[in-house]
């Protein structure tokens, strides 16, 4: 599964593969927790999150929803720049 992006120790995968189903979605890895993230509404489909966690992945999807749409649905693989520091 290809890292999209990661940052502050978040990794952003998506499964490319027919076998995978809808909602469109990606994969998040953080220390231990696992989660499924839909794309359109940024909720988790399955497994947990820190809650700083979660903000971090939501606010970084609210950012990135366009391309990660075109990425599921091509499965064309564009990596994608990570959530940057708040100043």
């Amino acid at each position: 599964m290809p890292v999209i992006s990661s940052f502050y120790g978040i990794s952003i995968k998506m499964y490319f593969q027919h076998s995978e189903h809808n909602p469109p979605h990606f994969h998040v890895i953080y220390k231990n927790a696992e989660a499924e993230v839909d794309i359109r509404t940024g909720m988790i489909l399955a497994g947990s999150l820190p809650r700083k966690a979660e903000q971090l992945v939501r606010e970084w999807a609210n950012l990135h929803r366009a391309e990660l749409l075109q990425i599921w649905e091509t499965q064309v693989f564009i990596p994608l720049p990570p959530l940057e520091r708040r100043r």
